[in-house]
């Protein structure tokens, strides 16, 4: 394995396209992607659910398909993307998404509403973070990370951008204009700018590529050792598990905030320190990158989740300072599910890695919520929280184990 992280210009061909253009391009896209999709239901659900009278299970279980549905396109996403770039595959996003807004916008029933959803799944699959994070691996090489780290801070304002914006247009257009207006912005907005802004890109471009014969030489160009591959075991089952936590708090925080006799105002006011706490430690990694190697921010994003759950559970009265620091570890977990790969393994093959890592963590998004609901259900907000904090305690302990494998492989814990 190898480490070439926050390289200068001199690791970067001067042809490569201009960051300062790049960057906010993909950002504003991903703001647009993320909220016109992966958050639309938190806004819509009620609304589709009073017009039509469907079942709100039915409604919420849009986004569980179309997460299914990502999970199952993405090692061919990946694949995608270092062939021919990101650039087509992230505009056949925005044309699926809008056949997915527009499919919504239309459906007659709940069978083609879910129906909708797989479209809508098939664009978040080709146009969310991990697309977006190997179309940078493949244009900048070993010189991404901070790349990759700058885009997750245009991320973090998903929400707070879109939730507003989806509650006033439907306030003024109803939920079906709503989905036509994404759909709109899909044709005219995400589209050209993938198309003109990107770069046409036909053949793998990598920056600081390892001999041949080094041991530290990407996967897609050696074959991977026993101990490689135990890493990348690990390094999928720590992605997939703080997937899998991340999802199942982002729509039961509120009812377990409740449960601890807050009333839904209350609730919601703590919940909100969620995002602008991903962005702080977002903002902070970004600082401080050159320091140290991405997969301690990973260790020190795992180590957040444990303190701020792990408070919240053991009823700890500073509930807004255990959700501070749960939001810092999601939003670490953002960027170093991006930059751990990229960093461990190398530039070449990073698109494929990235499609392949993408898939467990997917699966357990598009089933965390669901199987939180049973865990409420069937045991009480107490028990559900404390399987979720058992799980985060053995994302630390596998994250701790992979750092420890990635030191006795070569890695150091520094920057550059």
């Amino acid at each position: 394995m190898t480490e070439s992280v926050t390289a200068g210009a001199a690791d970067i061909p001067a042809a490569l396209p201009d960051r300062r253009i790049i960057l906010p391009a993909l950002g504003v896209t991903q703001i647009l992607a993320w909220g016109s999709s992966y958050y639309l239901p938190a806004v819509l659900a009620k609304p589709i659910a009073d017009d039509t009278g469907w079942p709100l299970g039915w409604i919420v279980g849009g986004l569980s398909l179309g997460l299914l549905t990502a999970a199952l396109i993405s090692p061919k996403v990946g694949h995608a993307i270092e062939r021919h770039g990101g650039r087509p595959v992230l505009a056949i996003s925005a044309l699926l998404l809008a056949a997915g807004s527009i499919g919504l916008a239309l459906a007659p029933n709940p069978i083609v509403y879910l129906v909708a959803w797989v479209l809508m799944g098939l664009g978040m699959g080709a146009g969310l973070y991990d697309a977006a994070f190997a179309t940078l691996g493949r244009i900048y090489g070993q010189g991404a990370r901070s790349t990759i780290t700058t885009l997750t801070l245009f991320g973090g304002f998903a929400s707070t951008a879109c939730w507003p914006l989806s509650a006033w247009l439907v306030s003024e257009l109803g939920w079906r204009g709503t989905c036509f207006t994404y759909a709109a912005i899909h044709l005219f907005i995400l589209l050209p700018v993938y198309l003109f802004v990107l770069p046409r890109q036909t053949s793998p471009r990598n920056a600081t590529r390892p001999a041949a014969d080094d041991a530290t030489a990407p996967t897609s160009r050696r074959i991977l050792t026993k101990r490689d591959r135990t890493v990348l075991l690990l390094l999928g089952a720590v992605i997939a598990t703080a997937s899998m936590i991340s999802a199942t708090m982002s729509v039961h925080m509120l009812t377990i905030l409740q449960a601890r006799d807050m009333t839904l105002t209350t609730a919601v006011a703590f919940g909100a320190m969620v995002g602008p706490s991903q962005v702080g430690a977002r903002a902070i990694e970004m600082a401080i990158a050159r320091f140290h190697h991405p997969i301690w921010t990973m260790v020190v994003s795992a180590a957040l989740v444990v303190l701020g759950l792990g408070s919240l559970w053991g009823g700890l009265p500073l509930v807004g300072l255990a959700l501070m620091a749960y939001g810092g570890g999601i939003g670490l977990e953002s960027i170093a599910r991006g930059t751990v790969p990229l960093a461990l393994f190398g530039a070449d093959g990073y698109a494929v890695l990235m499609g392949k890592l993408a898939l467990p963590s997917l699966l357990l998004q598009a089933g965390a919520p669901s199987l939180g609901a049973v865990l409420i259900h069937r045991f009480g907000t107490d028990v559900t929280l404390g399987a979720i904090v058992a799980a985060a305690i053995l994302t630390l302990v596998m994250v701790s184990a992979l750092a420890a494998l990635a030191k006795r492989n070569g890695v150091r814990p520094r920057g550059s």
